[in-house]
């Protein structure tokens, strides 16, 4: 998978604006599995997911700490797009790329039999695990967080992006931090 260059010989769509540097982190003894988009600017310069801001209140959002978080025997972590997809003009990371997931996906969570929790962060993630079971808003989506969890095996519970983009979002909506997180 590290050597995956789907998004530059056979795009839709654009072009990736610089080589593919696929960025994720598996083993077959993982339980849990972090669902995200795609790598930002920094964790594609380091090479390692969440590697910026976004991880730091991921892993507090989880409880734990970078060892935890980065051992790959206890936690997955697989972003819908391997490799960081770019920016807009307005300097916003764009969505994960449309090659990845057909082409890799159900494949690479079929190798990860002990998962038994995915954490699906971000709408992205959200729609491929959840399917029909995801809301029609983020908001709506994280709000059955509940209903979700009781009715996915393995265990999936949707979480907003941990990007400052959406700090306004968290205040709005109080009973993410109060209820869900641990």
């Amino acid at each position: 998978m590290r050597a995956c260059r789907i998004c530059r010989d056979h795009p839709l769509g654009a072009r990736l604006p610089h080589e593919p540097r696929p960025v994720f982190q598996v083993s077959r003894t993982a339980t849990i599995c972090v669902a995200g988009q795609a790598p930002g600017t920094r964790v594609h310069a380091s090479g390692r997911p969440f590697t910026d801001p976004s991880g730091d209140r991921l892993r507090a959002w989880m409880g734990v700490d970078s060892a935890t978080f980065y051992d790959e025997r206890r936690l997955a972590i697989v972003p819908m797009g391997f490799c960081f997809p770019g920016q807009d003009s307005r300097g916003a990371d764009l969505p994960p790329r449309k090659e990845c997931p057909p082409a890799w996906r159900a494949r690479l969570i079929a190798e990860l039999p002990a998962i038994r929790l995915v954490l699906a962060v971000g709408a992205y993630a959200q729609g491929w695990h959840l399917g029909p079971l995801a809301g029609r808003s983020l908001t709506e989506t994280v709000g059955a967080w509940r209903e979700i969890a009781e009715a996915t095996d393995p265990v999936v519970v949707p979480l907003p992006h941990p990007s400052w983009r959406n700090n306004a979002w968290l205040r709005r909506n109080p009973w993410f931090e109060a209820e869900l997180l641990p």
